[in-house]
């Protein structure tokens, strides 16, 4: 009887026990069907103030983050960008206005995006302009945009990141990994072995990787990467957190991917084996979406040219 009561005793203990407290704050993004998205935000605090890693693109979803800093009454002191990409880092600049010493870790990537990718996007965001059936809000979105591309230093970094390794940011000791021309030509990502918690920006994405300025070579190596580390908890660019094994899952699904997206096979085949792989990120209001992106992802990357393929494959930046 009196062991009966012990153990009655130790269970109701740990069913009372408080959860531990998680070791980020997310502001989750979106992908809507009608504008452009927006990744997730990381909320990580530090001796001298909060660190944000990534800062969507609208202004909504940075005045979320202003808000919760608020919330908090503690200053933004760093800001953390995964990749140049304008759906994780437009907000640095309401952010900036906001905390004008605020300190921008990043790759050196945008310097080449700045020459290729976004110069070619600043022609069709011109010609969308012109078009009157633009609508408001896209051009909106449009000139918000372009108000980036035409003054870089709104989103560059201060701190540029250019091999992994311990860093110290806002007071706060993190490591800090590098992949090399993979979903873009530097990306940066996260790992706590204390909380087994990854941040990895665009590597990760949950319905569809987004290869516009992909080297898929370099990409699969940064998925090793990630895999060979201790985390318990991931963090996509997009989408909802992730535990170790819908890491693999999603993993898997990548790979499989880019390996039909390389074979003979029809590419609706290849298609529907993204599909199938990543079923379980895939909601139905993003089904015909992640259709339709797949396929221009198989088309515009994986089947182009070879030299287009190894394109971001390559440093393209000022001296390269």
């Amino acid at each position: 009887m009196r062991s009966f009561i012990l153990a009655m005793m130790l269970l109701a203990g740990c069913a009372s026990a408080e959860p531990a407290a998680p070791s980020f704050h997310l502001i989750p993004g979106a992908v809507p069907p009608d504008k452009g998205p927006d990744g997730n935000s990381i909320i990580l605090d530090a001796p001298d103030g909060l660190i944000i890693v990534d800062t969507g693109r609208h202004p909504e979803h940075s005045a979320k983050i202003l808000s919760y800093a608020r919330e908090r009454g503690r200053p933004i002191a760093a800001i953390v960008n995964t990749h140049w990409h304008l759906d994780h880092t437009t907000g640095n600049w309401d952010i900036r206005q906001a905390y004008p010493q605020v300190q921008v870790l990043a790759s050196n990537a945008l310097e080449g995006a700045l020459v290729t990718y976004l110069k070619k996007s600043r022609a069709q965001t011109e010609a969308m302009l012109a078009d009157p059936k633009t609508s408001a809000m896209q051009r909106d979105q449009i000139l918000r945009a372009r108000s980036v591309t035409d003054q870089p230093d709104r989103i560059r970094p201060n701190r540029v990141v250019g091999q992994s390794g311990t860093m110290t940011i806002a007071g706060r000791q993190i490591d800090v990994r590098l992949a090399k021309f993979a979903a873009s030509e530097g990306d940066v990502w996260l790992f706590d072995p204390e909380a087994k918690l990854a941040i990895v920006g665009d590597l990760v994405v949950d319905i569809v990787p987004f290869m516009d300025t992909a080297c898929a070579d370099g990409w699969l190596r940064g998925l090793g990467e990630i895999e060979q580390t201790s985390f318990e908890t991931l963090i996509p660019g997009h989408g909802p957190v992730m535990d170790r094994a819908a890491f693999t899952t999603w993993k898997k699904a990548f790979t499989d991917f880019v390996t039909c997206g390389r074979s003979q096979a029809p590419k609706e085949d290849c298609v529907a084996g993204w599909e199938r792989g990543a079923a379980r990120f895939i909601d139905d209001a993003h089904r015909n979406y992640v259709r339709e992106a797949a396929n221009y992802y198989l088309t515009t990357r994986l089947r182009a040219s070879d030299e287009e393929q190894q394109l971001y494959c390559k440093p393209l930046g000022p001296g390269a």
